[in-house]
């Protein structure tokens, strides 16, 4: 009975024992499990509070984006003014203020507040008070949108949004490490007291304890040390998401956003990188207006940040820059191609090619899509252009295309090829997107220039029209000439030079400038050719016939003043020279006056070289000042250089420079005066010139004694016969008895004329050369006019009958009076 006692005291001691170790067990595990439990609420509203300010310094980041989008698009459509890069700018002038709510709204802390709200601010007036005006300032045309302080202003505001940018991401990064550093400690004293718990009941509760350990303890250290990785910026921790109930929960969490954070670096990376290449591609592209070199900036700019090798292929009109529309079956032209792989098997350039209509180079050519290749070796459609050519391509490791129409405004223009090589990524959706956005900047680029190539071969074009398209037969001289339009993108220029024939076998030789390019300068350089040529028929002598042309320029430059107030293309704006010379081979002299235009090299044979010397007189449309002549006398054989500016002076030498060049050049003149342009070209121009540049070069001829007669001829009229009988042995000396009628005729009518009419002195004169020329010379200043006797006057049909028996006639004044002469084409001895 006493044995049953003492177990039952046993038994109630024990029961007591494991109801009070119980009991203690279970306020422990409830003081240990409620401080574990708040410690877990409290890394919650940490992890939620850390969340929040990630979150903030994200939206910061998107919202920071759409000002880079605000400026890039503006940027873009001040360079090339086309209203596509204004699409991104539309959509990110329309999404900043909700963004920017949206940061303000996530800013917990006064200090984030308030630059939430700065940036806002900052942000609003940048797109208000400069962006919208700047714009709309551009799509007028207004150039105050392309001026250096616009720009500094627009600078200015970027860099202050940037700065305050940084200071929120500073703030908020500060921010959110204040809050790691809490929930650390939070965790650790957590972790402490609970352990000190387990501690104090490791007797009796040391499985339990363990358990905790395992599964509680553990994991939240883990926790804490994952959240210390990605606080650090270690994107990459994660925990090992064994845990269960909150644990697995927060290890799932902690999980997930680091996740969701290295994704979000990764595509703002991406982003990033993309579109810096994309703003260094539209700065690289573009640069000159040339199609070719444009199309190879393509190339350039693409690899290797984006495709291993690049081609370009363009229509011939493209190219040659015609109006016409490719059609979609049109053959292409190789203009450009490059990459990383030396003699990849890819059309060289200057290859015309017809692609196969499955091919996607005429699939894109002919429906002005983008289309991409993921795996070239499962494609077939690519192949059947050239088999053997695809295959040599598979050989060199490439793997992956994608071909772009280059286009704009619905006209196609050509089709861009990128390729990679196995070694990298196969092109995705992302890629066919951009290289369809790169494509579109390079198509309004290459249009461009086509553009700027039309419109220079047309001023090109109008330019060679109104130069002599050969020079005239004359003895004179021998004549060899070049002009070479200007390489640079100001457009053809006005430099014009001439070769007139006159009376008497003599020659002009003219050489002006037109300042400044384009039409507008072709046209004015037309204008003024026609009307020195027109004033040369008069055979004024040079210092009048640039009054003249003077007089002409002041006058045309006032009707086009009166018809565009203030029109850039104005003679008076533009500026003309001239430089006008006669040579006449009987006597050798040669007359030259000029307005405002260098003097030209003499070569008198005898390999030294001199620049003439001589008056200049003002360019044409100063008026009020007189030009002066300068008489030379010229050696058979001389060599005379003719120039305009743009062939002695460039960037690298001034016009003194580029004239003792010039000398040097025509110091090792040959005899062909061709090649000695050819010489002096090379040696001044290399091949390229920055402005336009002529050069016209005579070497001199001479008439012999035997081929000219001259008489004096009394003032009586019975000197006729004798003058008639004078010319009759003189033909029969030169062996042209058979043109004695007619001669005879003319002389007597010119000599009656010049007894009956005019003053002594009169003397005649004979020239056989190409023609035979009859001179008649006498004191007076009158010229005779032709007209058309009636039937009973007794004159009036000496110059009509002069002007039918012979090729030409005509009239020249002289400083002693005039001359009236005419020409005969010499006949052949059998009467033909």
């Amino acid at each position: 009975m006493s044995a049953t006692r003492s177990r039952r005291r046993a038994g109630w001691g024990l029961t007591r024992l494991t109801i009070v170790a119980s009991s203690l067990i279970a306020l422990l595990f409830g003081v240990v499990f409620g401080i574990l439990l708040w410690a877990i609420g409290e890394m919650r509203e940490a992890t939620d509070a850390r969340k929040h300010v990630r979150t903030a310094i994200v939206e910061a980041g998107t919202l920071e984006r759409l000002v880079l989008d605000l400026e890039t698009g503006q940027r873009g459509f001040l360079i090339t003014r086309q209203e596509s890069f204004l699409q991104p700018w539309e959509s990110a002038r329309a999404a900043f203020p909700a963004q920017a709510q949206q940061v303000v709204s996530l800013a917990d802390t006064t200090e984030l507040r308030d630059l939430a709200r700065q940036i806002r601010q900052q942000g609003e007036s940048f797109i208000s008070d400069y962006s919208i005006p700047l714009v709309e300032a551009a799509r007028r045309g207004d150039p105050s949108a392309w001026s250096v302080q616009r720009t500094a202003e627009g600078q200015r505001r970027l860099d202050v949004l940037r700065g305050l940018f940084d200071r929120f991401d500073r703030d908020a990064q500060s921010v959110l490490a204040a809050r790691e550093q809490i929930a650390a400690g939070r965790v650790r004293w957590s972790v402490a007291v609970a352990t000190g718990g387990i501690v104090g009941s490791v007797l009796l509760i040391a499985a339990y304890t363990g358990f905790l350990t395992r599964k509680i303890v553990r994991p939240v250290r883990r926790a804490a040390a994952t959240a210390t990785r990605l606080a650090d910026g270690d994107l990459e921790a994660r925990m090992p998401g064994t845990g269960f109930g909150e644990i697995g929960e927060l290890e799932a969490a902690f999980n997930s956003m680091g996740d969701s954070l290295e994704e979000s670096r990764r595509f703002t990376e991406e982003a990033h990188k993309r579109l810096k290449l994309l703003y260094d591609a539209s700065m690289a592209v573009g640069t000159t207006l040339d199609v070719r070199r444009t199309a190879e900036e393509l190339v350039q700019a693409v690899i290797p940040d984006f495709a291993d090798f690049v081609t370009v292929d363009l229509a011939a009109s493209v190219v040659r820059g015609d109006e016409h529309a490719p059609d979609a079956g049109e053959p292409l032209y190789r203009v450009a191609v490059g990459g990383l792989v030396e003699g990849a098997p890819f059309y060289p350039v200057g290859t015309m090619t017809t692609s196969a209509e499955s091919t996607p180079q005429a699939q894109t050519f002919g429906r002005r899509v983008a289309m991409i290749e993921p795996d070239l070796r499962t494609s077939t459609a690519w192949r059947s252009q050239d088999p053997d050519r695809a295959d040599r391509i598979l050989e060199h490791g490439f793997r992956s295309l994608i071909t772009t129409p280059l286009g704009v405004r619905g006209v196609r223009m050509g089709v861009a090829g990128f390729w990679r090589l196995s070694a990298h990524e196969p092109f995705g959706e992302d890629d066919l997107s951009y290289a369809a956005e790169l494509a579109a900047k390079a198509g309004v680029d290459i249009d461009n220039a086509r553009r700027y190539t039309r419109e220079r071969n047309t001023a090109l074009t109008l330019q060679r029209s109104l130069l002599p398209q050969r020079p005239p037969a004359q003895p004179a001289v021998e004549v060899a000439s070049r002009y070479l339009p200007t390489c640079s993108q100001a457009g053809v220029g006005g430099d014009w030079y001439d070769v007139i024939p006159l009376s008497g076998c003599r020659v002009a030789l003219v050489v002006g400038d037109v300042v400044g390019h384009g039409i507008h300068a072709s046209a004015a350089m037309g204008r003024l050719r026609t009307a020195v040529r027109t004033l040369a028929d008069v055979d004024l002598p040079p210092d009048e016939l640039l009054t003249h042309l003077d007089d002409l320029v002041i006058h045309l430059t006032g009707e086009e003043a009166c018809m565009a107030e203030g029109d850039g293309g104005s003679f008076a704006e533009l500026g003309a020279t001239c430089l006008y010379a006669v040579y006449d081979p009987v006597s050798r002299q040669c007359s030259m006056a000029t307005a405002g235009h260098p003097l030209p090299v003499l070569n008198a044979g005898d390999g030294l070289t001199e620049v003439v010397s001589g008056p200049v007189g003002p360019p044409l449309g100063v008026g009020g000042l007189p030009f002066e002549t300068t008489e030379l006398s010229l050696d058979a054989g001389s060599m005379v250089a003719l120039f305009t500016n743009g062939l002695v002076v460039s960037r690298e030498r001034d016009i003194d420079q580029g004239i003792d060049e010039l000398r040097r050049s025509l110091a090792h003149s040959t005899a062909s005066l061709e090649d000695t342009c050819d010489t002096v070209t090379r040696s001044l121009l290399d091949g390229r010139a920055a402005d336009d540049a002529t050069l016209l070069l005579v070497r001199t001829r001479a008439l012999s004694p035997e081929q000219v007669a001259t008489w004096d001829v009394p003032a009586d009229p019975s000197q006729v016969a004798r003058a008639r009988k004078l010319a009759s042995d003189q033909l029969t000396a030169w062996g042209l008895a058979d043109m004695e009628f007619v001669t005879e005729l003319v002389v007597s009518e010119l000599v009656t004329n010049a007894i009956r009419y005019a003053t002594p002195p009169i003397r005649m004169r004979m020239i056989r050369d190409r023609t035979l020329i009859c001179e008649v010379s006498d004191g007076s200043s009158t010229a005779p006019h032709l007209r058309r006797a009636r039937a009973y006057d007794e004159g009036g049909r000496g110059l009509l009958l002069v002007a039918q028996l012979t090729q030409g006639w005509g009239a020249r004044h002289t400083t002693t009076g005039k001359t009236i002469w005419c020409e005969q084409a010499l006949q052949s001895r059998d009467g033909d």
